[in-house]
């Protein structure tokens, strides 16, 4: 199954969500389920019906049933008639687009990620904090030859997955334990060996100013992720670049895609707080190279 396949349930169900805020007379709980139940369509799902949607939601199915209609109205959704199915209608693409154009770090970042995706032939992207997911919302290909199926409103996970680990090491202890949590509950069979990986991310982070997976998530993808925390208190972001085990080794990792993830964090502060111009020259790549860290490479692998 895909980041985005079929029949994932989304991380914080409605009712829970309401749940959690019970006697907050400001919560709006009908709002917040309408919201769920936008949220709960994936990119490449097509069409979902109620049934699906309230399996995704955690919804009575009577009450999925009002608000796709309601939606529908609001011209958010799109029935299929013949099918029985909702799809996202062109008025979502709206917020979306709002959200994104809005957020200036894409703006700023972009022409620098295209230069390190260029000189890495990876791709290389950008993403944010959304529950207990890390949420693509740039990447740039460069000249990649191969493919990693993540786009734009990919959401993957955090312990697991480099740039999960990125926005991971920036979070309060008590949070990022909470993350952990709720992975190793998950998929409890592995709950040792996220542990030893999330030690070693903070610990990667703290020493290099960047974390590695090696396969955890996906067998096919190692990959390097650095957290840029906004100084203007906007959000923590996360840079990732992944790539086969043959394009990426271990020892590449480390010796070149980890100092050049590490320096793009730098650029892109600078340019977002004015220290230096928005376009990037060749000199901000110069030291991607670093020694004496082969000890610290990581010796779990993928499962």
């Amino acid at each position: 199954m895909t980041a985005n396949g079929r029949g994932v349930v989304n991380d914080v169900a409605a009712d829970k969500l309401s749940h959690a805020h019970e006697g907050d007379r400001k919560f709006v709980t009908a709002l917040a389920r309408g919201l769920e139940v936008l949220r709960c369509f994936h990119p490449r799902d097509g069409f979902l019906s109620n049934q699906e949607i309230a399996e995704r939601t955690g919804l009575p199915k009577p009450t999925v049933t009002r608000l796709t209609y309601t939606l529908c109205e609001l011209g958010y959704l799109m029935q299929i008639p013949r099918l029985g199915k909702y799809q996202l209608a062109p008025g979502t693409i709206t917020l979306g687009y709002a959200a994104l154009a809005n957020l200036g770090i894409r703006h700023v970042a972009r022409d620098f990620m295209d230069q390190a995706a260029e000189v890495l032939a990876a791709p290389v992207a950008l993403g944010v904090l959304d529950r207990n997911k890390a949420l693509y919302v740039d990447i740039s290909r460069g000249s990649a030859t191969f493919t990693v199926q993540l786009e734009i409103g990919s959401r993957i996970p955090l312990v697991e997955t480099a740039m999960g680990r990125a926005l991971l090491v920036t979070l309060p202890e008590a949070e990022r334990e909470e993350h952990l949590a709720l992975a190793a509950g998950k998929h409890p069979e592995k709950s040792r060996l996220m542990r030893k990986i999330l030690d070693k991310a903070v610990a990667d982070y703290e020493k290099y100013g960047f974390v590695v997976s090696t396969g955890e998530w996906r067998p096919d993808i190692f990959a390097v992720g650095a957290p840029l925390i906004a100084a203007d208190g906007s959000g923590t972001y996360a840079f990732n670049c992944g790539a086969p085990p043959h394009h990426f080794p271990s020892e590449r990792l480390y010796d070149e895609v980890g100092p050049m993830m590490a320096s793009l964090v730098r650029v892109v502060d600078d340019a977002l707080n004015g220290r230096r111009p928005h376009r990037p020259d060749e000199n901000w790549m110069s030291p991607v190279k670093s020694t004496g860290i082969h000890d610290s490479r990581p010796e779990y692998g993928g499962p």
